[in-house]
């Protein structure tokens, strides 16, 4: 991942190959939440919602969706807007995140399969008792639970209010 500039130690050991995943040692931070997402276009709405999937364990691990795997998921003509190195990069920069991996698949199974989280959750919008997820981390005794969403905040919309406003965001027109 080459930024121009050197990434610190504590930045980059937050990112995790899905091999590593699968040697890591899970038995350690316990209880483990995981969660996963495109985070497109970060906001308010995915920080509060990572910050608050923190509270309910001492590890955090989030599976960041590849570009490929994001745009299997019918996001929008454009999406995802950033690379999937990049969206891991500013994931991985929040204090509630403990680690981040990225994933390729439809759904997060192989990942959830690997590190037996203690609790998976997901946003307010899911049905998680529709979620494969669900049913694989109760399998073995773990919790499935949503969070509630931030009104007012998403990717898509963000960025349709970013798109209506056009030329009225040129450079000439935005202070630094």
């Amino acid at each position: 991942m080459s930024t121009g500039a050197a990434l610190p130690e504590s930045l980059l050991s937050k990112l995790i190959s899905a091999q590593q995943v699968s040697r890591h040692d899970w038995n350690v931070g316990r209880p483990l939440v995981f969660t996963n997402g495109v985070f497109d276009v970060l906001h308010r709405g995915h920080v509060v919602y990572l910050a608050v999937a923190r509270t309910l364990g001492a590890t955090l691990l989030v599976g960041v969706n590849t570009d490929a795997s994001a745009r299997r998921l019918g996001k929008g003509v454009g999406r995802p807007v950033n690379r999937e190195q990049d969206r891991a990069l500013v994931i991985a920069a929040l204090q509630s995140v403990s680690l981040v991996t990225l994933f390729d698949e439809s759904t997060p199974c192989e990942l959830i399969q690997r590190c037996r989280p203690d609790v998976y959750v997901k946003g307010g919008d899911y049905d998680m008792e529709v979620l494969e997820e669900s049913r694989l981390v109760r399998s073995w005794g773990g919790r499935s639970l949503t969070i509630p969403l931030v009104d007012g905040y998403s990717s898509s919309t963000l960025l349709q209010r970013l798109h209506d406003a056009g030329p009225a965001l040129s450079d000439d027109s935005v202070e630094s």
